[in-house]
């Protein structure tokens, strides 16, 4: 039996619970970039507000670090941001705050989109393409060719080869999962203790095939203040 298309009915709206993950301590930026304001409004309330305007997303759960409960609660409050049932406190690792974003879904959810707080630039496209490719594949992420040239290292700094970069992706959010199997990974990476960087990973780890559709170069992550300025300049280009 072919579970994957049997995992969404034909013509079937696809629904998604988003988890927005903003529980890090923005070492890089010098503050906490997801309370910076980008345009009017801070960069956290922008990335939320994406997915609030989305059909296709049912319910947004935002994870925060615990000093930061209060404030995170307000701002969904005061800029009607409707769909978020919940605000959780984040762990000490990404992946123990992933999960406990992804622990607190509604029951019977299909599909869990996993965003980082710090993208707020993502648009409805790229939402639309990973929801309705993971639907179908089970798990999708977005990703955007490599345009670097690419080099392997050792661990004294020096260059070992170059990696063929038509063979590489660079990987942004939303990842988008079927329910089961992200809480399944991420489960299994925490118990492992295994050290990864996104959710991806831990399905990968799980020996998982990931579905790769398109991403955007708008849709960065802000981490320095070089990428806020960047961000700045294309809501200008927006016309935001």
């Amino acid at each position: 039996m072919n579970l994957k298309a049997l995992f969404r009915k034909k013509d079937e709206t696809p629904k998604c619970s988003a988890v927005i993950v903003a529980a890090g301590s923005s070492q890089r930026m010098g503050t906490d970039k997801v309370f910076m304001k980008l345009g009017p409004m801070p960069v956290l309330v922008r990335t939320v507000l994406a997915f609030q305007d989305n059909p296709l997303i049912e319910e947004i759960i935002i994870v925060t670090r615990k000093d930061k409960l209060e404030e995170v609660a307000d701002l969904c409050d005061n800029c009607g941001l409707s769909k978020v049932s919940k605000v959780v406190i984040g762990g000490s690792t990404r992946m123990e705050s992933a999960l406990a974003g992804v622990s607190e879904v509604k029951k019977g959810a299909k599909l869990i989109a996993i965003h980082d707080g710090a993208r707020p630039l993502v648009t409805q496209d790229v939402i639309n393409r990973v929801v309705y490719d993971a639907s179908v594949h089970m798990s999708s992420i977005p990703v955007i060719p490599s345009t670097d040239t690419l080099k392997a290292v050792d661990d004294d700094g020096n260059v070992t080869g170059t990696v063929d970069r038509s063979r590489t992706v660079r990987v942004q959010t939303p990842q988008v999962f079927a329910a089961d199997l992200l809480k399944a990974a991420l489960q299994s990476a925490i118990a492992g203790g295994a050290t990864i960087t996104d959710d991806c990973s831990a399905v990968e780890r799980m020996g998982k095939e990931v579905h790769l559709t398109e991403g955007s170069e708008e849709n960065i992550k802000i981490t320095t203040p070089v990428d806020l300025a960047i961000a700045e300049a294309i809501l200008q280009r927006r016309g935001e």
